[in-house]
């Protein structure tokens, strides 16, 4: 059985043995492992069952960390950094050796971040090496937002999960790298592009040539149910192109009852993207638990975090 709780000591010594710990973030719960040894990130990757050629983001304490594994850090990286960490922001970074090709998966450049949990601060700051941790989830499953989700996904095959609570953002961090000392956007999450660009500019986006996988969270397919996800403006139409299947509706606010449907949940009681955010993946993972023929979601105001879940619904009901 797997084991949560909110015993520190115990997270450390499992952790110095190369063994892999569960830890809450703002975020999502990551899986995380001592980032200096080889050993111990191949088991993260033989857990989530994860290709080698998808990096993994490395989690440090404080900004004086960086030092240990960046290098040629320009000053808009530190600018961006200083505004935005601890938070849900991380940045490519050149990378220095003792960071293996195995988390970067053989890039250049590192994925790195200060996370914003007490808990995972405090631990973080106890151990004399960061945490390699991407989200503590099987392969391109839905992100966990709770320690029971991480439980309902490895059970038995996981020592310990440290409780901190359900996560408050709830979308994975906000991914930015650099090119020509102007900023990339590689992943949208819960660092809104508005308040970045306020510091970095206009952010580029990414050449779409590129061959190889730069960030975590760049695959067309993922963080996905089970269950079939179709994503529309129009929920009536949905629901009448698939009329007599049993149906959940995933909406931004309650709207009308359709009789039609088995159930229907929203992400906000009150018109908010943040609360929208914080909700998607437990309120994903619930009707994913239904044994639904089918989830139809209602695509969100395309504004700030609203870009943010439709980019995670898009990603989860791509084929």
């Amino acid at each position: 059985m797997t084991e949560i709780s909110t015993n520190l000591e115990k997270a450390k010594v499992i952790l110095k043995s190369d063994e892999l710990v569960a830890i809450p973030t703002e975020t999502v719960y990551g899986l995380a492992a001592n980032a200096f040894s080889e050993n111990a990130v191949k088991k993260i990757f033989a857990l989530k069952n994860r290709p080698a050629f998808n990096p993994l983001i490395v989690h440090i304490a404080s900004i004086s960390d960086l030092d240990k594994i960046a290098k040629n850090v320009t000053p808009l990286a530190m600018k961006l950094a200083e505004a935005f960490w601890p938070g849900p922001l991380t940045l490519l970074l050149e990378k220095k050796s003792i960071i293996s090709d195995c988390v970067t998966a053989g890039n250049t450049t590192v994925a790195v971040r200060i996370p914003n949990h007490p808990l995972t601060l405090k631990l973080l700051s106890e151990l004399p090496f960061p945490l390699a941790a991407p989200s503590a989830n099987p392969f391109m499953s839905i992100s966990p937002t709770n320690p029971q989700h991480v439980k309902n996904y490895f059970d038995g095959k996981l020592k310990f999960i440290l409780d901190g609570g359900s996560c408050i953002d709830g979308i994975e961090s906000t991914i930015i790298g650099f090119k020509d000392n102007q900023a990339v956007l590689y992943r949208e999450g819960s660092c809104e592009i508005a308040e970045l660009e306020k510091i970095a500019g206009i952010l580029l986006k990414p050449e779409k040539t590129a061959t190889t996988i730069e960030a975590p969270g760049m695959l067309k397919k993922h963080y996905a149910p089970k269950t079939k996800l179709v994503v529309t403006t129009n929920i009536s139409e949905s629901i009448q192109e698939h009329f007599g299947k049993k149906i959940g509706v995933l909406s931004f606010i309650a709207l009308e009852t359709f009789p039609e449907v088995y159930i229907q949940k929203h992400l906000s009681s009150g018109n908010s993207l943040k609360e929208a955010a914080t909700n998607l993946y437990s309120t994903l993972i619930e009707l994913d638990s239904l044994h639904l023929d089918l989830i139809i979601a209602e695509y969100m105001p395309d504004s700030g975090l609203g870009n943010t879940i439709n980019d995670r619904l898009e990603r989860a009901s791509s084929s």
